[in-house]
Parts: structure tokens; sequence; C-alpha cells
């Protein structure tokens, strides 16, 4: 019998975790379900969007943060996107620049996926993504 699984929540080490969950919250409508310890300055939390979840864990132990990201460590999350499921790309485009965010618009991929991709704070990709309507145009 094969394992039976309903998702996957992946973790992601954020470097400044108040900036993270700013983020998540209030730029792509994430909702903080639980976090330890409570609030936004936290050392875990796990978030919500729709059925997509999110965990967010720091990177550093209270004190030993450095002033600035590691910039090897940065650019390492570059192979890293998470694609997420979204019915109306052209929408979440609109609410993004609605929140003064500079992004390109959607593209339609040659294998039929319309995507909307962005970084987040810690240069982790993040795309938006539905199957194209046929006929559609880029």
């Amino acid at each position: 019998m094969a394992i039976a699984a309903r998702g996957v929540c992946p973790l992601l080490e954020v470097f400044d975790m108040p900036t993270s969950i700013r983020f998540y919250r209030e730029l792509l409508g994430f909702e903080v379900v639980e976090s330890a310890p409570p609030g936004d300055d936290c050392g875990w939390a796990l978030l919500r969007l729709d059925e997509a979840e999110l965990m967010l864990n720091t990177a550093y132990e209270v004190g030993e943060r450095p002033p600035a990201p590691d910039p090897a460590r940065v650019a390492g999350h570059a192979d890293t996107t998470l694609f997420f499921g979204c019915p109306d790309v052209d929408a979440a485009y609109a609410h993004l620049r609605e929140r003064g965010v500079e992004i390109e618009e959607p593209r339609i991929r040659d294998y039929g996926m319309k995507q909307l991709s962005l970084t987040d704070p810690d240069g982790f990709g993040l795309c938006f993504q539905w199957p194209a309507d046929v006929g559609q145009k880029a």
C-alpha cells in the first residue's frame, strides 16, 4: 500500500522573522496559524493561505543573528521556488501591484501554465500559477 499524503508544508529558514511574517501576511494574505513564542518576533511560525501551508523558522538562535544576511546563504536560496496553485493569477498580480510590489506581469509558459513570480525577503522564489486558458496570450 502506498503512503497517504494530504499536502505538503515546506519549512523555510528566515533571517528576520518579523520581516518575513509581515511579507507573507500583509502582502500575500497568509494567516499566522501558530507561532512559538506567540507574536511576530517568534522563532517558528505556521502560516496558511487557503489550503497552502508554510512554516518559517529563524535561521539563528536569539542573540546569534549577524547584523546582515550572509550573501552566500541568500544566493543558495535561488534554486528554491515554491509553486502555489492560484486560479486567478491576474487577480494575484493586481493584489500585489495595489500594495506597491514592483513585479512583472504574469506570463504563459511553453508548458501551458500562467505564472506570476516573485521572491520573498530571504530570496526564496514564489510562483503563483494555474493552467492557461486555451487561446490566452502572454
